[in-house]
């Protein structure tokens, strides 16, 4: 399993490498208000993998630009204000975007993004409300739950706690509602099933759009869907892409439907060099190997492995609170003990990582306390 994993990584290192040597010997540069082959070529094919009326592109450059462009055109477009995100989510580091972001660790103390307001974080492990039936996922929590299949008292908890925000601290219009399919950085947080299709009613009975943010969930990582947002059953507005779209190379991008992206002229915009020839050919290359090498099946695969793996040290080891995700967008929290649930130290975590690192494995960190390991950034490599 860990060898496919890194003949997969080689096999896309190496494809898109290619793909950008030869777009370097043809055309290096030109800024987006030229026309050139490879971004019409990638356009097309990229909106060939979204559903529904998603199918209006505009390239930029990271994930954070991505989400401040998508929020900006969230207002445009409603001519509303607030916007609406989960405690724990990170959407980006930009000052616009700072004010969807909701860790600490994150705000530097100064004057950021404004007219943001945060929801309580739907995390069946560490919030108030959970049970052991309440994840789209292999692996579930230990807490006990008495909730019959086709309901969930935990995520009627968690939208009553959206109401409460929508009703309290935004305006009775808003602008839009912003939300990753899996958090990353929050420390791979699912959301009760349901969660998600209640939120978005919601936020657009309230005039809001529904932006899903997808920069680490993304082309098929979660392996059961290509789309982070297709594993919840909804339609969201405005899509951001970014990390996995280039295989490292700097691009990202914000899909919407021809209504919104419409709207958007009253604003000019202008990126110098979002959806450049090399960027283009690079993440035209990522799609054509994500299809041709299997890599969706393979993330079902290997993170169901792995997640089933996983949960067997969970109840082994007292210091292995809970391991959740989906494909290989897996996430282990740490923890003192299971009882009390307090995070592992980060001296301790630091030297989990620094083990695992001088056995092979680069793990990711993530986690309000910075106490979960992280899968969605796993390399595995020979040290001899």
């Amino acid at each position: 399993m860990i060898c496919f994993i890194f003949v997969c990584a080689y096999s896309l290192y190496r494809k898109v490498k290619e793909a950008v040597k030869k777009q370097l010997n043809h055309l290096w540069h030109t800024t987006n208000i030229y026309f050139h082959s490879p971004l019409h070529e990638y356009a097309e094919k990229l909106a060939s993998r979204l559903p529904g009326e998603l199918k209006v592109l505009y390239l930029t450059n990271s994930g954070s630009e991505a989400n401040d462009l998508a929020m900006f055109m969230a207002r445009i477009c409603t001519n509303n204000y607030d916007i609406i995100s989960l405690r724990s989510g990170y959407h980006g580091s930009s000052p616009y975007t700072l004010g969807a972001t909701s860790i600490s660790a994150y705000k530097p103390g100064v004057a950021n993004g404004s007219g943001c307001h945060t929801t309580m974080c739907p995390d069946v492990f560490r919030g108030i409300w959970g049970g052991s039936h309440c994840r789209d996922s292999p692996v579930q929590t230990t807490r006990t739950c008495s909730c019959s299949p086709d309901s969930c008292e935990a995520k009627d908890k968690y939208i009553d706690q959206l109401k409460d925000t929508l009703d309290t601290s935004a305006a009775k219009r808003i602008a839009a509602f912003i939300a990753e399919p899996i958090m990353g950085v929050g420390g791979v947080i699912q959301f009760p099933k349901g969660f998600l299709k209640d939120a978005y009613q919601m936020v657009r009975e309230r005039g809001g759009l529904c932006i899903a943010d997808e920069v680490q969930t993304g082309f098929g990582r979660t392996g059961s869907h290509f789309w982070g947002f297709q594993t919840h059953d909804v339609m969201p507005d405005i899509v951001t892409l970014a990390k996995g779209i280039g295989n490292g190379f700097p691009m990202a991008a914000v899909v919407t439907t021809e209504e919104i992206a419409t709207s958007f002229v009253r604003a000019l915009h202008f990126n110098t060099f979002g959806g450049n020839p090399m960027a283009c050919a690079a993440a035209s290359a990522v799609l054509d190997v994500i299809e041709e090498d299997g890599l969706q099946d393979n993330c079902r695969t290997v993170g169901t492995h792995l997640l089933l793996e996983l949960s067997k040290l969970r109840d082994k080891f007292e210091i292995v609170g809970d391991v959740r995700g989906k494909g290989l967008m897996i996430g282990i929290e740490m923890v003192t003990d299971k009882e009390t649930q307090r995070p592992l130290p980060t001296e301790e975590m630091n030297f989990i990582w620094e083990d695992c690192k001088d056995h092979g494995v680069l793990l990711g960190k993530g986690g309000l306390y910075n106490n979960v390991s992280c899968f969605f950034f796993v390399f595995f490599f020979n040290l001899s």
